[in-house]
């Protein structure tokens, strides 16, 4: 709270985040600036999803999911993994789950360890694709192949992997927290899910794979959306933010 109180100006990621630097660290609301993230459309942009199947090797026919983050506790892993289940024992039976991403933070080997034993219990180990963490040029095509992105997050400030999947032309499956609610249209680019049942996402999930022509909107309009978060964008606002700076009167903290 002494840093956020001695600072000038703040930057969020989101409105989410701006209200949780004011309620939480009692931040002045009139010095906390949002400036998005952006991406790097020269790799993140639609693209054919059976030629990236094939080129990853992936089966081009069967529904696949797809979750990209850190494999720690926050991300929601073992939700992905619950709602695979449920497809797989009612209404997709042949879907698969891709996991692109490695153990993160102290508790990230155990993490690992609990999802793994969980999709033995459940038996869809071998319905489960372990990548490691990509290089933006291979990672979009990991967004392509997939039919869902999931984004089961606890908590996301902002969610950048639902952006970047948006700008792949993939629908997302997202949880309603942080800055999820802002990045996924309900209904138009994705869809949200409130808590953490994996019944609940695999409901959302089995309502994108059955009607292919609304999920090529879906995907369609993500990608619209996403041409509009852009690092030029960025860049320009936060130098705005710097010369209005220029000229405004600096915190003191000695005061």
């Amino acid at each position: 709270s002494e840093v956020v109180g001695c600072s000038d100006v703040i930057l969020a990621n989101a409105e989410e985040e701006r209200s949780q630097l004011v309620r939480l660290y009692g931040a002045d609301p009139s010095r906390v600036e949002i400036v998005p993230p952006g991406v790097e459309h020269a790799f993140f942009s639609p693209g054919d999803r059976v030629g990236a199947r094939t080129g990853l090797g992936l089966d081009p026919h069967a529904p696949t999911l797809l979750f990209v983050g850190r494999i720690q506790a926050l991300k929601g892993l073992d939700v992905a993994v619950g709602a695979l289940a449920e497809l797989v024992a009612g209404p997709v039976p042949d879907a698969r789950l891709v996991v692109v991403g490695g153990p993160s933070g102290a508790e990230g080997e155990a993490t690992l360890a609990a999802v793994l034993a969980q999709a033995e219990a459940l038996g869809v180990a071998g319905r489960i694709r372990w990548v490691p963490p990509q290089p933006h040029h291979l990672l979009s095509c990991w967004y392509r192949a997939a039919d869902v992105v999931v984004v089961p997050s606890r908590s996301e400030s902002f969610g950048l992997v639902a952006l970047e999947a948006g700008a792949c032309g993939t629908p997302v499956v997202a949880a309603a927290v942080g800055g999820l609610r802002t990045l996924v249209d309900h209904g138009r680019t994705g869809l949200l899910v409130d808590g953490r049942d994996p019944a609940r996402f695999a409901a959302a999930i089995a309502e994108v794979l059955a009607d292919a022509p609304a999920a090529a909107r879906m995907g369609a309009a993500a990608a619209e959306r996403a041409r509009l978060a852009t690092w030029s964008t960025a860049a320009a606002r936060l130098r705005r933010i710097y010369v209005d700076l220029a000229s405004r009167k600096l915190v003191d903290c000695a005061a």
